[in-house]
């Protein structure tokens, strides 16, 4: 199998999925695209599913109920089933794939975000992985101490061998060698498909008068905003007029606020919550920089969704930022605290360096499409199909 796969431009995925005999597929995912939580992960499955949909093949994505959201509704033209809850999903999806009762497939994508489905114990048709990142202490961070180890153990050791022969996907370089080397698969299983970026993302109109950082992801503790607003404190002292935004919804609010209300900075700090795609475009043209402290990340779209708008990033240095940042053209990694402070300053008191990374992102950006990362991901399912086929 290929290291990275993109696939040519040419080639439609509808025939793609013929020549595989994928005319029917399932998705297994842990949340919904519409789930107050969805975030990066979300996007990616929904976007492929809507792009294999329009090309005519019958898509069903199985996740775990959303408020306020019906069971069994079409999206995009594909189809999506929300049942069981957040730990329940995964014996019930399986269960009802296992049994056929949302009708049969040629084809199973699992996405494994953290908790497994499995599926290399019961899928007995062609199946692929999303794996997107090692979630490694990201279960000291969001459950209590013996879950989190039991999660650890879960994701290092129990769960990989299973998956010894599955093809799995993921979307960046540092990622892939992340899983080779954590989780020790082989690298000829691991393909690179990288995500794409929405046309609508576009560097139109100016940016803000006054310094405008922003941030966006789900209010959680792997995003690490607590410190990002200690690392543009001082900055705020040096950069009178610097505005911060973190954009986004999760159960770190209260935290957040509180420490932002304890540092007296509620003027120029703010946290509008979810917004509409209209005002995040808004911000992500009108901001100076887009930054990121997150500990673990699969690609990090925001930082290639803001770069498509001419806005460089300044961001950790960590498996999937290496690739969604090109260090030094289009946005600076920084290592820690004390750097990130460093870098946001030296950006927002630069203004030709700022130029020179806005059009690096640009070119950084042109690169990836959403188009690419279907079929990408579909030729390794097609692969998958064909060789199992050839096999029988």
């Amino acid at each position: 199998m290929e290291k990275s796969r993109t696939g040519p431009a040419d080639r439609k995925l509808g025939d793609i999925a013929s020549e595989a005999g994928l005319h029917r597929v399932s998705m297994l995912a842990w949340r919904d695209l519409d789930d107050p939580e969805a975030g990066g992960s979300e996007v990616h499955a929904s976007t492929i599913a809507k792009l294999w949909g329009e090309a005519g093949i019958e898509v069903t994505m199985r996740t775990s109920f959303a408020p306020g959201r019906p069971q069994v509704s079409w999206r995009d033209g594909y189809r999506v089933i929300r049942k069981a809850g957040r730990y329940m999903v995964f014996p019930r999806a399986a269960f009802s794939e296992m049994m056929g009762w949302h009708g049969g497939r040629d084809g199973l994508v699992e996405i494994w975000n953290g908790m497994p489905f499995l599926s290399p114990l019961w899928a007995r048709t062609p199946h692929i992985t999303f794996l997107h990142h090692v979630h490694a202490e990201m279960w000291d961070m969001t459950l209590p101490p013996k879950l989190a180890r039991a999660g650890r153990l879960l994701e290092a050791r129990i769960a990989p061998p299973f998956y010894r022969l599955t093809p799995i996907v993921t979307l960046s370089e540092s990622s892939r060698e992340e899983l080779i080397h954590d989780l020790h698969f082989s690298p000829k299983r691991v393909t690179v498909v990288p995500p794409g970026i929405d046309p609508r993302f576009s560097a139109e109109g100016p940016e803000s008068e006054t310094p405008l950082v922003v941030a966006v992801g789900r209010l959680v503790p792997v995003k690490r905003f607590e410190l990002l607003i200690d690392a543009l404190l001082p900055v705020k002292e040096n950069v009178p007029g610097l505005e911060l935004v973190i954009v986004g919804e999760g159960y770190r609010r209260e935290a957040l606020e509180a420490q932002i209300h304890d540092a007296g900075a509620e003027a120029w700090i703010g946290l509008p919550g979810r917004i509409d795609d209209d005002a995040l475009l808004d911000l992500y043209r009108r901001a100076w920089l887009l930054v990121s402290a997150s500990a673990r990340e699969g690609w990090g779209m925001t930082l290639t969704e803001a770069a498509a708008c001419g806005t460089p990033a300044v961001a950790t240095r960590i498996a999937g930022h290496a690739d969604a940042v090109d260090d030094g053209r289009s946005g600076v990694l920084v290592d820690d605290t004390a750097q990130l402070s460093a870098a946001v300053e030296g950006l927002l008191r630069d203004p030709d360096r700022r130029r020179r990374l806005s059009q690096g992102a640009l070119d950084h950006a042109a690169r990836f499409t959403w188009e690419a990362t279907a079929r990408g991901t579909l030729e390794v399912l097609a692969a998958e199909a064909i060789r199992r086929r050839g096999r029988r």
